[in-house]
């Protein structure tokens, strides 16, 4: 008998169900709960860049919520670090789209961390499904008067029939001006996924430490430990050069992960941000265009992208669960 016998409403099984958040620095947020009805249950934020601030897997969380909860973007503070105070973090956190990375100075202009995107409201914000999937789209304007006129289109597609979610990016320069486009897709494991008991999996080509507190543990680079008082975070550059983009962890406690996989030729940058601190327990596993250096640094360098009048740019990433042992152990053979 067909499966639409057994259940009345959809939602029973699958689907999207809107919510506001009420209270606290939340107060008022949009958000979007989607569930696929095969163990992957997730949250877009919707004002905040469409970004994903929950994932669970069969009632089992895999990202980090940070201390500051959720915070609302009229909260957001553009200067300097300012953007750590309302860093929920979530699974999800963009990144730019004119600034990653360390406050700077680039060409004049004052850049505070890790750009503005991700306190963006969407202006347009849709959803649906058919037998096969179920899709949010979203809308974000990142322009104002004298400056940037930039457009990002974020496609967020549930697979109903396997736990995969693709996220894909546009971003097009509506403006008269050349424009720096900048993106990182800052996506946080957190405890219970994240653990002692967890692997972490990265076949980079190469590994290079941001800094010499990051070189003192190149070697371990992967080792997950426990929390930890008073830890330092270090970061790590993988290059994989040609090679397909590919990130996943696996805890073989839990029996379950996902994998991080994107095209490395348009996320040619990817950063592991190790922070194994108490209460900061979180592994983030992070394609990007850039590294987070800031503009100055990927300018000097050249990797700095431009958007022409008109042009527009595509990036996405895809996330897949790993539901045992033995998908895991595949992956690593490809």
């Amino acid at each position: 008998m067909n499966e639409r016998a057994y259940y009345g409403h959809e939602s029973q099984l699958f689907g999207v169900e809107e919510y506001r958040l009420t209270g606290g620095k939340g107060d008022g947020m949009r958000l979007l709960q989607v569930r696929n009805g095969k163990g992957l249950d997730f949250t877009v934020s919707a004002d905040r860049c469409a970004d994903i601030s929950r994932l669970h897997f069969r009632g089992e969380n895999c990202g980090f919520f940070s201390a500051n909860g959720y915070v609302a973007p009229a909260y957001y503070d553009d200067k300097e670090a300012g953007w750590l105070k309302n860093f929920t973090a979530g699974f999800l956190t963009t990144c730019g789209l004119l600034a990653v990375g360390s406050p700077c100075t680039d060409e004049g202009v004052r850049l505070p961390l890790h750009g503005a995107v991700d306190n963006i409201p969407a202006e347009r914000l849709l959803w649906d499904m058919d037998d096969e999937k179920i899709w949010v789209k979203a809308v974000m304007r990142h322009a104002q008067i004298f400056a940037e006129k930039l457009i990002l289109t974020r496609t967020i597609t549930c697979s109903k029939n396997a736990n995969e979610i693709t996220i894909t990016d546009e971003i097009e320069n509506v403006g008269g001006e050349p424009s720096p486009v900048m993106i990182l897709y800052h996506m946080n494991m957190g405890y219970p996924m994240l653990s002692e008991a967890a692997e972490l999996y990265i076949p980079a080509a190469e590994v290079t430490p941001r800094n010499a507190h990051a070189a003192e543990d190149l070697d371990t680079w992967n080792k997950v430990l426990s929390p930890t008082p008073g830890f330092e975070e270090q970061c790590y550059y993988h290059a994989f050069n040609g090679r397909p983009g590919l990130a996943a962890i696996f805890n073989h406690d839990r029996c379950y992960g996902l994998a991080i996989s994107f095209d490395s030729s348009s996320l040619r940058c990817f950063t592991q941000w190790k922070m194994m601190g108490v209460k900061d327990y979180v592994m983030g596993l992070e394609p990007g265009n850039c590294y987070p250096d800031g503009r100055d640094v990927m300018r000097e360098k050249g990797l700095l992208q431009m958007l022409a009048p008109g042009e527009k740019k595509t990036y996405g990433v895809r996330l897949t669960m790993l539901e045992n042992e033995t998908q895991f152990e595949a992956l690593k053979q490809k």
